[in-house]
């Protein structure tokens, strides 16, 4: 096996990590495949994480960072009205729909649907995860209950309706072999919404 660049050998396990995890689980990727897929000795692998549930942690902490950066620098986030914002969130995740599922599944919703009970390290990077799904939004659903401002619900319970919407559409979408699940449950969280604001389709 050639020798990997100095430096590079962790940034390909987690690259291989989120490909294999995505298309066969955590459970089911061995060390011995993210060596492989990386192009990496044990050796190296180990250098950098002294175990599969290390390397499970560093996976999905990168996770946060990468789809964090990516909802952060999306044009919607300038629209002036927050609840647009959302909507366009919502057009966004649709147009996400349009990968093969193993592209738009989420690394973390699927590492903690295997890992929740065994890894309590893993089960923390994952509920840091969607947290940060929800706080993505929950500001935006600030913004527009503060304009518009609706008796006994919070942002907070509304930007846990759309981590739901987004990790069940995407369990569905497996389970089925079909993304339509997913975008059916967008669709309906938007007509919630705008029921709810006041907001005309």
């Amino acid at each position: 096996m050639a020798r990997v660049p100095r430096g590079e050998a962790r940034a390909r396990l987690i690259e291989a990590a989120r490909a294999l995890v995505r298309h066969k689980g955590f459970a089911a990727t061995s060390v011995d495949d993210l060596c492989a897929a990386a192009g990496v000795t044990k050796g190296a692998f180990f250098h950098h994480f002294p175990s599969k549930e290390a390397l499970g942690v560093a996976l999905i902490e990168d996770w946060t960072e990468t789809t964090g950066a990516m909802f952060a620098a999306h044009a919607y986030n300038s629209l002036p009205d927050p609840l647009d914002r959302v909507l366009a969130y919502l057009d966004l995740r649709r147009q996400l729909l349009e990968m093969p599922i193993p592209e738009f599944s989420c690394v973390a919703g699927t590492t903690v649907q295997e890992a929740y009970e065994s890894s309590p390290p893993i089960r923390a990077a994952a509920a840091a995860s969607i947290r940060s799904g929800v706080d993505h939004v929950r500001a935006h659903l600030a913004a527009a209950l503060a304009a518009h401002p609706v008796a006994g619900v919070t942002a907070e319970s509304l930007g846990r309706m759309v981590q739901v919407a987004v990790q069940g559409g995407i369990v569905l979408a497996k389970a089925l072999d079909d993304p339509a699940p997913a975008r059916e449950a967008f669709d309906h969280l938007e007509r919630y919404l705008r029921l709810l604001f006041g907001r005309p389709a």
